[in-house]
């Protein structure tokens, strides 16, 4: 009688065990079928986590994690290997656990998933993957109906169609505005760049009649997986959170950027795996800090730091504001390190929200507030270190400024008229000068102020009398990355032109010109 009751007791135990552990393996998918067969060798030492827990496999490939109800289990793609791709370009490196599906609510989420399968597997496949290398960064799409959809393709997306020695794409969040319908005509939209893309969970990619942060992103999980994962590429180890917390925990209405307790639990299981040498890049969408606004807690920007401070090499990416901005973090801001930690608030390619006059082929010019121009970014890796480069859309790649100048001014008279140098990628320490027509290279000055030629753009729909296509954009705010330089009208009489140099912070040096008259006033 013990001797029964004591198997009885191991069978209840192992059963328990079994609906606690989600097992399988990572291993080399040689015929690319999706399948585990006898022949494919499992692969050892990779990472696998279910959102919080992060283990490695064993020399055979064999991974355990513990399993709550719910959860979704990723591999995280070690460099040198490549996931698979469904039908859009979208990594197939996660197995959606959810038995009873997603709770009801006004965009569908994940249907029942039903039985954990007895091995959850990953394939993955030998690919040659170069230390050297680049990606491309998407801000805010953000259509919010099927005609800024439109805009989105033929605005950008078209013009890297068929991109080649580029590897990925990553959206940095609000792949849509709040109508979740649009996520499908998104996903078809960015798979015309024609590779791998990974994307990110936005403010406007919620369901908002969720009540909890964790039921938030239910229909971003059926359409992308988790909203917090990491893979590798060469010597950089990305980290992708979903830094919006919703509800905001204040007072239940609205969101607060941050990160839950388990999200932090992630990172730091996660980069318990990662050489300290290698570029730690961490993507997310709120910027880690709003210097006129609470719109990131503290506290949770300062344990992520915490655990990046054995990395000396880092890089944090968002979105979110329509405007571009480099902000360095040192240690009065909580950062660890000597060297300061480079965050990039990217610019959109949705510029001003669709916003603007309309181009030649009849889009939305969409300047944003600060005076950037709408585009996208070039992430250029070489080992464990990294360069931008900004492509305004629509532009030549050597479009780096907009200068403002007046047309015309009087001869020799006084003027408080200057030139202006909006440098999108630029910085306040940058070098920017100016010389006018072949004379002496000058430092132009670097001013908190609104870019001119945005104002213009702006106030143009406010002055006009009559009505123009288009949508009137956004008041104008500070911009910070704009240069001034006084402008001489003690010239000969005719066109001047005004030369600009600015060296951005990676060494590289861009240039534009412009030019003016001077007039004589008529008697």
């Amino acid at each position: 009688m013990i001797k029964k009751s004591f198997i009885a007791g191991l069978l209840l135990c192992s059963a328990y065990l079994s609906a606690q552990t989600v097992t399988g393996f990572v291993y080399e998918d040689a015929n690319r079928n999706g399948k585990k067969e006898n022949k494919e060798k499992g692969i050892a030492n990779i990472s696998v986590t279910n959102g919080k827990e992060v283990v490695r496999t064993d020399k055979n490939g064999k991974y355990a994690l513990p399993l709550t109800t719910e959860a979704i289990i990723s591999v995280i793609k070690p460099a040198g290997y490549a996931v698979a791709l469904n039908e859009d370009n979208l990594p197939k490196f996660f197995y959606n656990h959810k038995p009873e599906g997603s709770p009801k609510s006004k965009f569908e989420g994940v249907a029942p998933t039903g039985k954990l399968p007895d091995s959850v597997d990953f394939g993955l496949y030998v690919t040659k993957e170069n230390d050297d290398f680049t990606a491309l960064i998407f801000g805010d799409p953000q259509p919010y109906n099927l005609e800024e959809i439109d805009y989105f393709y033929r605005g950008v997306v078209a013009e890297v169609e068929g991109i080649k020695n580029v590897p990925f794409g990553l959206s940095l969040g609000d792949l849509v505005g709040n109508d979740l319908s649009l996520f499908n005509p998104y996903i078809k939209a960015v798979k015309k760049v024609g590779i791998p893309w990974y994307n990110l969970l936005g403010n406007h990619d919620l369901n908002f009649d969720a009540t909890t942060d964790e039921r938030a992103d239910e229909t971003y999980e059926a359409h992308f997986g988790p909203a917090n994962y990491a893979f590798n590429y060469g010597k950089v180890h990305f980290i992708v959170l979903d830094d919006v917390l919703y509800p905001d925990p204040r007072d239940a209405k609205g969101y607060w950027g941050g990160f839950r307790e388990d999200q932090l639990q992630f990172v730091e299981n996660d980069l318990k795996f990662v050489p300290k040498d290698h570029l730690i890049v961490v993507a997310f969408h709120i910027p880690l800090s709003e210097p006129d606004d609470d719109a990131f807690r503290d506290e949770d920007r300062n344990k992520l730091f915490q655990l990046l401070k054995d990395y000396p090499n880092t890089l944090s990416l968002s979105a979110h504001t329509h405007i571009q901005r480099q902000d360095f973090f040192d240690k009065k801001d909580g950062w660890l390190q000597e060297k300061p930690h480079h965050h990039y608030n990217v610019g959109t390619t949705s510029g001003d929200w669709y916003s603007g006059k309309l181009d030649e082929k009849g889009i939305p010019i969409s300047v944003m507030r600060d005076g950037t121009q709408k585009g996208y970014a070039f992430i250029n890796f070489k080992g464990n270190q990294y360069t931008v480069d900004y492509k305004v859309a629509g532009k030549p790649k050597e479009h780096q400024m907009q200068v403002f100048a007046p047309k015309v001014v009087a001869k020799a008279k006084n003027t408080k008229a200057g030139v202006y140098a909006n440098f999108f990628m630029g910085k306040e320490g940058d070098k920017v000068q100016y010389r006018i027509d072949t004379g002496e290279w000058k430092d132009m000055e670097f001013v908190s102020e609104q870019d001119p030629s945005y104002v213009e753009l702006v106030y143009e729909w406010d002055t006009t009398d009559k009505l123009m296509p288009g949508r009137r954009s956004s008041n104008p705010i500070k911009s910070t990355h704009v240069w001034r330089g006084d402008l001489k009208a003690n010239l000969e009489t005719g066109t001047h032109t005004i030369e600009i140099k600015a060296t951005d912070m990676f060494g590289k040096t861009h240039t534009a010109t412009k030019t003016y008259r001077i007039e004589t006033l008529a008697k």
